[in-house]
């Protein structure tokens, strides 16, 4: 009997062609491109040897439980996996694994856009000239200010952070700022940033990127607190996950102009965006499409086809989350 991996949503061609050419494995599709049931996600972790999920897909303990002996990886297509229970999932011998690194560059390419938009008022002039405004040219129209030579604020300097650090020290020539739990000696050597406190990156920084997981410490990082200390000026950027800005309090700094304005991919209810940051002219919203060019999401396939490969031919996937199980793994174990 063929192995039977499940797509929770279409994954491009590049990495459905890795599974479908072996003739090893039966493929299903979800037959709807939208987010699956909690029932059908249930009955897809009973029947299933593997899952490759989107990260809208949630795998909470509750799902996980209901899985079979069968069930060997949910291979996530996205970098992070705050969408599935990893505890749960390690529990029972299922791996979990990610798309690292091909998303860098895409990423940090997307965060530098929405600050350039953000600070320049690209999406404003966009909607004032196709709302026919543009009558002639005037010395204070859609002011804002010039990057060269400010502050940027990194939140995390992981790959996606630090690429930033490197794009703007480089072709900005921005001063570097950062925040992390560890120091990053080879950021401070490669763009003089130097590590703060997070309440002297909010004080002292022109514009803030936000590069963090979503995790307990991380949720509504950016809040009314951290709004209020920074710059009039400050231009907040945010590709990491919704949830690490209070949305409220960000709508309310926007409002009151106590920050410049802000450019956002991710949003806190997801894929709500409320009423309210659509009707604010000072921010550049784009839909979950900073990885979204055609070099990261076929790589992104590739990657997940591989890590479902490797689980079920009984080798250690090569971005494995819950590295508790790679001894099983490495002992050709992947059943619980």
């Amino acid at each position: 009997m063929n192995l039977h991996i499940i797509l929770t949503r279409p994954i491009p061609k590049a990495g459905l062609d890795m599974l479908t050419g072996t003739g090893r494995y039966k493929i299903e599709l979800h037959k709807e491109n939208k987010i699956p049931t909690r029932e059908q996600m249930t009955s897809y972790v009973k029947s299933a040897d593997a899952i490759i999920s989107l990260l809208t897909e949630v795998f909470d303990e509750s799902i996980i439980c209901e899985a079979g002996d069968r069930l060997k990886i949910i291979a996530n297509y996205a970098v992070g996996y705050d969408n599935i229970d990893v505890k749960a999932a390690t529990a029972k011998g299922i791996a979990v694994t990610n798309t690292p690194d091909i998303m860098t560059q895409t990423v940090a390419e997307h965060a530098l856009a929405l600050m350039v938009a953000a600070a320049r008022r690209v999406a404003e002039g966009d909607r004032y000239i196709r709302a026919n405004k543009y009558k002639q040219w005037e010395p204070e129209l859609l002011l804002g200010p010039e990057l060269f030579g400010k502050t940027l604020g990194i939140v995390g300097t992981g790959r996606i952070g630090s690429l930033m650090a490197h794009l703007c020290y480089h072709g900005l020539g921005m001063k570097i700022i950062y925040h992390d739990i560890e120091k990053n000696i080879d950021l401070e050597r490669a763009t003089h940033a130097y590590q703060v406190s997070l309440n002297q990156l909010y004080e002292s920084a022109d514009v803030i990127s936000l590069h963090v997981p979503l995790l307990p410490t991380t949720r509504h990082l950016i809040n009314a607190s951290a709004l209020r200390k920074m710059k009039r000026n400050a231009i907040v950027i945010n590709t990491s996950r919704g949830p690490v800005i209070e949305e409220k309090a960000l709508i309310k700094a926007l409002k009151d102009k106590e920050i410049f304005a802000a450019g956002l991919d991710v949003f806190e209810f997801e894929p709500k965006v409320v009423a309210a940051l659509k009707k604010m002219p000072n921010i550049v919203m784009t839909p979950h499409t900073a990885s979204a060019t055609h070099e990261a999401r076929d790589g992104m396939a590739r990657m997940a086809a591989t890590n479902v490969t490797a689980a079920l031919g009984g080798k250690l996937p090569p971005n494995l989350v819950n590295k508790e199980l790679a001894e099983k793994f490495q002992e050709g174990i992947t059943g619980s």
